[in-house]
């Protein structure tokens, strides 16, 4: 009988999908959610939606059918220490929210190991870095000092390359797989912690579902510059879903302009090489554009500014400010910060 892990996960988007995931595989999962999501997901289990090969239309799972146990909550009562995994699946503005902040601050104290899934890697996981200056990238988070406790030892990054939503129709225990590629994770810096990762990916593989082997598997790779593959995605698509006057889906910011997109995209591809990272660990351009031609609506943080949000992850800023430390500048990302910046200014005059 393997190990049975405990994990905690703060967010229930992304997160359902991994916790899912991890029900599937035996292990017992927490959300940390809305109080409304909680009793839904409680009540009716969290409902993922994927397409799955050879097979028409979605493939639905739902949690209580699981063999592992999948429950929701709250930021109160949580005990960290109670838990072998943390998985960060918020979006970063949301951890100096009340109640998330104390909750990620109990984490940090608890020195539990931490696999953020967010677009924006956690300061901490920029520390293990070789030759950056993590204090010049403060200003790219929305409080920084959220991050300041966390041993950047007991912290790694994990791509959500999957896409996925929750269908505005549907209640908001649904979640729907739009592409349902692979989570990919660095290792820990220590061989104990890491090897939790390896169990979980290894359950995972070995997972059915009604006979069926689903996609969107967990994938642990020792270069802690695996992760940082979306770059390139969310710069060349993600972002450029920004426009001065509203919102274009990603499959419009990276094939209307191909050659546009191409050159921000091996750009950034460039500065990761630049860091340390292999290219073979990165993904093509081609491989890329041809997946963004089923992205058929703007990315979640062009819907946020569009939807008058204070904040959202700046990825877009912090690749800019890495870059220039690299003495590297591109006028299309600059272009590109200066819009977000622009949607921002904009949306907070207008909360004030």
């Amino acid at each position: 009988m393997s190990t049975k892990y405990k994990i905690l996960i703060m967010g229930a988007s992304y997160g359902s999908l991994l916790g899912t995931k991890l029900a599937l595989a035996g292990h017992s999962t927490h959300l940390v959610c809305l109080p409304a999501e909680a009793e839904l997901i409680n009540k009716e289990g969290a409902i993922v939606r994927m397409p799955v090969k050879g097979r028409e239309g979605l493939v639905e799972i739902n949690s209580k059918k699981l063999p592992g146990k999948l429950s929701a909550g709250g930021t109160a009562g949580v005990n960290p220490s109670d838990y072998d995994l943390v998985a960060l699946a918020m979006q970063e503005p949301q951890y100096r929210s009340p109640g998330v902040r104390e909750l990620l601050a109990a984490v940090a104290k608890a020195r539990v190991p931490c696999m953020s899934i967010m677009n924006m890697p956690p300061l901490p996981y920029l520390k293990r870095i070789p030759g950056l200056d993590v204090e010049a990238c403060r200003s790219c988070y929305t409080d920084a000092s959220v991050w300041d406790a966390f041993d950047p030892k007991l912290v790694t990054l994990c791509s959500p390359d999957p896409q996925a939503f929750r269908p505005p129709e549907e209640k908001v225990n649904v979640l729907q797989v739009r592409l349902p590629t692979n989570f990919k994770s660095a290792r820990f810096d220590s061989d104990a912690h890491t090897a939790i990762l390896r169990r979980l990916e290894a359950d995972i593989e070995a997972s059915r579902f009604d006979g069926l082997e689903l996609p969107v598997k967990l994938k642990v790779h020792d270069s802690v510059f695996v992760p940082l593959a979306k770059w390139a995605m969310l710069l060349a698509g993600n972002y450029r879903c920004v426009q001065k006057d509203g919102m274009r889906p990603i499959k419009d910011a990276v094939h209307s302009n191909i050659e546009a997109s191409r050159s921000v995209y091996n750009w950034v591809v460039k500065l990761c090489v630049s860091l340390g990272a292999n290219e073979k660990d990165l993904v093509s351009f081609e491989k890329y554009a041809s997946a963004a031609l089923s992205l058929l609506t703007p990315s979640s943080a062009a819907r946020a500014l569009a939807n008058g949000a204070p904040n959202i992850e700046r990825t877009d800023r912090l690749v800019q400010t890495i870059a220039a430390q690299k003495g590297m500048r591109s006028d299309e990302v600059d272009r590109t910060v200066a819009l977000v910046d622009g949607w921002l200014e904009k949306n907070r005059k207008k909360a004030a």
